[in-house]
Order: C-alpha cells, then structure tokens, then sequence
C-alpha cells in the first residue's frame, strides 16, 4: 500500500483583518501582507491542498479518494459522502476583528447554495492581553428586535463577549452569530464550505479593493439561532497521556491529547481518517518503522487504513480530529 502519514501544503489566504503571527509564530512560508488564514486541508472546489512530501507528493486529497476510497477516509465518509472530503482544517490570526457572521444550516446552504453548511469549532491557540470573541446573544432577542439593534448601530450592545487565552474552545454551530477577535490566533475545525453571511464589519474600507465589503443583511435574518446561552465556552480537562473529548458532533469529533512521554493510539476499531492537529510543542509520530516530525502549527492526516501510531514528546497538546 501507498498510503503512510500525510502532510499537505497549505494554501494561504489574504485576509482583510489579517496579521504576521501565522509566520512569525507558526512559522509559515508565504511573503505576502495580511494572511489571515492557513489551509491546511482542503478539498473546497479551487482551494485543494496537495501533499507536501513523499511518493503521493502532489497529489489533492479527492484524487487520493478516487483511487483508495475508504482506504483514505473509511467506510462511512465513503459512502456518505464518496469522493467529496466533509472537513476544512484551518489556522487563523486576527490582527483585527473579523466581521460579525453567520453560517447556514446544511439544508439552507443545500437550498441556497448547493453546499454544506458550517458547522465550526474554534481552539485559541494565542491570545493578547484581553483579546475576545463574540459567541452568540448576551440577552433574549427576537428577529424584530436584532434587525432593530442592526439598523440602529446598536448590534455589539446585543451580542455576547468573552475574554479568552490559550486553550479556550467553542463549538459554533450553524445559526450562532460570531467573530474573532483582534489579537487571537486559533486552530478552526469546520464542514467543507466557504458560505458566510457577514452582518456587520465595522464600516471598514478593504485596501484591496478600495471599497467596504458586502453584507448578507437579508439572508442571515432567517438562519441566525436567536437563543441565549449562560456559557459558550466547552469545558474539559486535560490530563497527561490522556484523550480527552472537546467536541462530539454529527459533523466531526475533536479530542484533545496530552502527550507526555510515549503512548499508542490504537484506530483499528475506528472507520475513519484521524488528523492531529499540533497545537503545542512538538511530537514525534511513529508508524512502519518510520518517525515523522510534528511541530506547533504542523497538520497530518492519517489514511483510515493506518490502525495504530505511536506519539512520543517531552510535552505536546494535540488536535485529534475524525468523523
């Protein structure tokens, strides 16, 4: 078999709002100004990452379904999905804030747009001294009374802030209004889709283009959740050598893992891929007599035929992330 442990090239993207943290903190090789976002893997039609290193090098991830199919994805995703990968692995930093949005549901953006919706989960890998993000209401509101926030400027009085560092995490499911926060820099786990409903962006002038960006004022009246939670924010813990659920999904499953020493991880019982997603420090991931560097900022998928790897560090936290 050809398949082994795959690291794929990103693909960076110009982003209004975006910062330098991506390549002075991840160490990411692009020369560009203003790269918000890091793409690790994608198979978004346009935007398909392609594998980095080793004899797949080159190839999309949808080739690589067209000619091993569940032996890259599992049975289930192959048969839900075939040769269309549902997940888009992302790295962000926010110099300033992103605009306040919205993402549709699967069946709306299906409707709309034929594509999936965007369910997302955010892991705050750094954050500046009070740096935040805006999840959801901080009171009851109805659509009347959000469109009257809206067309009176008085949208961030409704909507709740949280002050946030190093290892916070939030699901964001599709309807929940939210923004990143000028000074975060977060690991983004999400559907495939590229749909967004931008309902308020701070009157800002893109330089790239001279002119504010569009609203989605009308389509994201009817997607938005108008529900008030006490808390946003996933609570978990995280001990030494240990795999530790951040987010159980129908869309995706994201564990954290502590690695501290040596431990095997043991797939044989699961039908799917698995991507690590280093968040912290670095890992050594072993696997057919052969050892691959993970460092911070660094993404590998594992092929569903792969059943067993081994992670050895001093110390690293690890995105584990399946379907």
């Amino acid at each position: 078999m050809s398949l082994y442990p795959l690291k794929f090239t990103p693909l960076y993207k110009y982003r209004i709002w975006g910062g330098e943290k991506l390549k002075t903190v991840l160490h990411k090789n692009y020369q560009e100004d203003h790269i918000g976002e890091s793409w690790e893997i994608s198979d978004v039609k346009g935007d398909q990452t392609v594998v980095g290193e080793g004899i797949l090098e080159g190839k999309t991830l949808k080739s690589l379904i067209e000619e091993y199919k569940e032996d890259v994805v599992g049975k289930t995703v192959y048969n839900a999905f075939g040769t269309d990968f549902p997940l888009l692995i992302k790295f962000i930093d926010a110099k300033t804030p992103l605009s306040i949005q919205v993402h549709p549901s699967n069946e709306i953006a299906k409707e709309r747009h034929n594509s999936f919706g965007k369910n997302e989960m955010w892991y705050v890998m750094e954050a500046e001294k009070d740096a935040e993000l805006i999840v959801g209401f901080n009171q009851q509101v109805d659509k009347a009374s959000y469109i009257q926030a809206l067309k009176s400027g008085n949208i961030l009085n409704v909507l709740n802030n949280d002050i946030v560092s190093k290892g916070d995490t939030y699901y964001i499911p599709t309807g929940r209004i939210h923004a990143i926060g000028a000074g975060v820099m977060l690991a983004e786990i999400q559907q495939t889709s590229d749909i967004t409903y931008r309902i308020y962006d701070y009157e800002r002038v893109d330089a790239a283009t001279g002119k504010t960006r569009e609203l989605h004022t009308e389509q994201a009246v009817d997607v938005i959740d108008y529900s008030v939670s006490d808390s946003y924010k996933t609570k978990y813990t995280k001990p030494d050598n240990d795999t530790n659920t951040l987010v159980n999904s129908p869309y995706f499953k994201t564990n954290i893992v502590n690695v501290k020493g040596e431990m095997t991880k043991d797939y044989s019982a699961l039908d799917s891929f698995v991507i690590y997603i280093c968040v912290e420090g670095e890992l050594d991931l072993l696997w057919n007599d052969a050892s691959y560097k993970i460092v911070k900022g660094e993404t590998v998928f594992l092929p569903a035929a792969i059943d067993s790897v081994t992670l050895k560090s001093s110390n690293a936290d690890v995105l584990e992330v399946y379907y």
